[in-house]
């Protein structure tokens, strides 16, 4: 291990960030192996990702039967996987997904969506919302706002970009309604002083904020930007690189929703871990993008979209069981709130659940040292657990779906006992 260790140090990049040391030998289903033959329970789902666990068998065989077949194309020849899983992507997306493309990673599909909308509105003006993440490449980058980490250093970037705020009601301490009439004020004001509706191709947003800390956007939020897009001629964006797939214990966070996007990014979750994301919408947006506008060698390659295949296909029958264990999870953790002052507030969708953690439950206030002493803590119990938001204290709770009623559980009482943990510490 300390080999691998100081040979990974040697040539990998540090600016790559590794959440465990783990030596991987192998993984199935939620477990990850090392060498030694030591097994922990990936609660990361690989960053959200490995929705049906590690290596879930349908994936793999598919995976196997194209590579038997040829393995890229590099848009020379057409063949079938990449048609197939373009029809079953569109079975599953929100209503006005007519027409789809692929790429290789969420940022890339989400700069392709926001140059799509872009072209096809003729204007350049994007709106973000604060606290969301879309990615890490230069236009991705722009769009990002949920750590100024993400964007120190690489200034100046894009321009036309407008930051609105988004609801973070728990951390502004109020309710819903009011964070949502402060958010919706500040748009308006933007579009008063800013920049003018008419400049604006589309409004990016995560319906659930991700790296931001796991925030759902309030429904009225949502509704209140469709109104405004069909006022104004904007096209609504919904990044659901992570919602998606079924993390939110449904395809997409937008079925959560009455407010419906025009366009979408996609990827995560779409090949259970091969490097494969997607984006589209409606025919007459879509077939507006001239031939060679946009490109891709790698993106929709044979064996990323014979594996995204086989995960729609397994996982409709899925959607039932997350649903059930969201509940359950929920529950869990809104009790373990009742007995730790160090949670804050419990938020999220389906089996994406942010549990914030706080110095006390009156101050609110961030504490960061509380999470790294329960992921320490658990992990020396064979779990895995990661955070998110901009202070690093929101437990980001995000099992893969076949994860049994058990075997939650299970991590939820380890989660408990580094509670109890920390609560002796800090005396």
């Amino acid at each position: 291990m300390a080999d691998l260790l100081k040979r990974h140090g040697d040539v990998i990049a540090p600016v790559i960030a590794f959440d465990t040391d783990i030596n991987a030998a192998s993984a199935s289903g939620l477990w990850v192996t090392d060498v030694t033959g030591r097994r922990w329970a990936d609660f990361a789902s690989g960053t959200a990702v490995t929705n049906l666990g590690h290596n879930h068998p349908a994936v793999v065989a598919a995976a196997h039967a194209q590579l038997d077949r040829f393995i890229h194309s590099g848009c020379i020849f057409r063949y079938d996987t990449l048609v197939e899983a373009a029809e079953k992507l569109r079975a599953v997306t929100p209503p006005a997904i007519e027409k789809v493309a692929f790429a290789n990673s969420g940022s890339e599909a989400v700069e392709a969506v926001v140059k799509l909308a872009k072209h096809s509105t003729g204007r350049q003006g994007v709106v973000v919302f604060r606290g969301g993440f879309h990615g890490r490449t230069m236009g991705s980058a722009t769009y990002t706002t949920s750590n100024a980490r993400y964007r120190d250093g690489y200034h100046p970037l894009l321009g036309s970009v407008f930051i609105a705020p988004f609801p973070h009601a728990y951390r502004w301490g109020m309710d819903v309604d009011e964070a949502v009439d402060i958010c919706l004020r500040e748009l308006a004001l933007v579009f008063k002083h800013v920049v003018s509706p008419k400049n604006i191709a589309c409004l990016l947003i995560e319906p659930v904020q991700g790296e931001g800390g796991y925030y759902p956007a309030p429904a009225r939020f949502l509704d209140e930007l469709r109104t405004l897009a069909d006022e104004h001629g904007i096209l609504l964006i919904y990044d659901e690189v992570q919602t998606g797939f079924g993390r939110t214990a449904e395809w997409f966070a937008a079925d959560h929703f009455e407010a419906k996007p025009d366009l979408i990014a996609v990827g995560k979750g779409i090949a259970n871990g091969f490097p494969l994301s997607a984006y589209g919408g409606p025919a007459d947006i879509v077939d507006s993008w001239p031939v060679g506008a946009h490109g891709t060698t790698f993106g929709g390659n044979p064996v990323a979209t014979a594996a995204a295949t086989a995960v729609m296909d397994a996982m409709g029958g899925l959607l039932p069981h997350a649903r059930g264990l969201s509940t359950h999870a929920f529950t869990r953790f809104g009790e373990l709130a009742e007995r730790h002052q160090t949670i804050g507030d419990v938020r999220g969708l389906g089996l994406m659940i942010g549990v914030e953690l706080v110095e006390s439950q009156t101050t609110r206030a961030p504490d960061a040292k509380a999470f790294r002493h329960i992921q320490a803590y658990v992990f020396e119990r064979d779990l895995i657990i990661i955070d998110c938001g901009p202070d690093g204290n929101v437990l980001r709770f995000i099992p893969p779906l076949v994860t049994t009623l058990e075997e939650l559980d299970w991590a939820i009482d380890q989660i408990e006992e580094g509670l109890d943990s920390w609560k002796q510490t800090k005396g």
